[in-house]
């Protein structure tokens, strides 16, 4: 049956499934206990992504996936909600998502949303009709959380030999940076030292400054703003010690896309 992977993370029900009054889901009788299968969905403020798993001897092993650029963010930084033919293709994309879950009997998953559903007037709302139209209960995640998302899912590519690790995640809405101290008694885990998340992206900033003819100068003019949007992470990471053998790892969409 449907269960949380944790205790206050809302589970993704099977098509068709009924919530009863406790919040949870019937369970699907054709599914086995003893088959784990794990998905994961990731919507954010360009992209809908969907990843679904098993275990396996050496980690877990990908059965299914799903990416589509939805743009739910596309004008949000100008009115400040989620437009409506926005929301349609974001919904439409979810339906997909919901459908390869049921497909292959997912019993454990974690849905979550980011800057777009954060920052839109209209967040809460959306996500009712999602829930209204799929099933789905997707949760917001604030922008902490995101940032140690983005450390668990890719800290452990890290060049071993790096004393310090910089992960940044350029999304369409917003951009996390962290800088992870490597454990001397445990190489392969890392401290967060220092974070940011900055309200910016691709979408957001193509729609500040243009993003279909970008001139030299308007190129200067980004690079500008988004220095001094770090100004407060630059001032908070000034006097702590640098090494000499360190390693720059990009996560997400942007990064993969480019």
């Amino acid at each position: 049956m449907v269960t949380h992977i944790e205790g206050n993370v809302p589970a993704a029900p099977p098509s068709g499934a009924r919530q009863d009054a406790t919040g949870k889901f019937a369970a699907r009788p054709e599914v086995s206990d003893k088959v784990a299968t794990y998905a994961a969905l990731d919507l954010g403020t360009n992209n809908c992504r969907l990843l679904v798993a098993r275990p396996a001897a050496d980690g877990f092993r990908i059965v299914d996936a799903f990416s589509r650029i939805v743009r739910l963010g596309e004008g949000l930084s100008l009115t400040g909600k989620l437009s409506e033919a926005a929301i349609g293709r974001t919904i439409g994309a979810l339906s997909v998502c919901r459908d390869k879950m049921d497909s292959r009997n997912v019993t454990r998953a974690r849905l979550v949303a980011t800057e777009a559903c954060r920052s839109a007037i209209n967040g809460q709302e959306f996500l009712q009709r999602v829930f209204d139209s799929t099933g789905l209960k997707l949760e917001i995640i604030d922008r902490e959380t995101e940032a140690r998302l983005a450390v668990a899912g890719c800290s452990v590519l890290a060049d071993p030999d790096a004393e310090s690790v910089l992960i940044f995640d350029i999304g369409g809405g917003s951009s996390e940076i962290v800088w992870l101290e490597r454990d001397a008694t445990s190489p392969k885990d890392g401290l967060m030292r220092a974070w940011t998340s900055l309200p910016l992206g691709v979408v957001s900033l193509a729609e500040k400054f243009g993003g279909m003819d970008v001139t030299p100068q308007t190129y200067e003019t980004i690079v500008d703003f988004v220095e001094s949007s770090m100004s407060g992470f630059l001032a908070e990471t000034r006097n702590l010690a640098r090494t000499g053998s360190f390693h720059l790892l990009g996560t997400s969409g942007t990064v993969t896309t480019i």
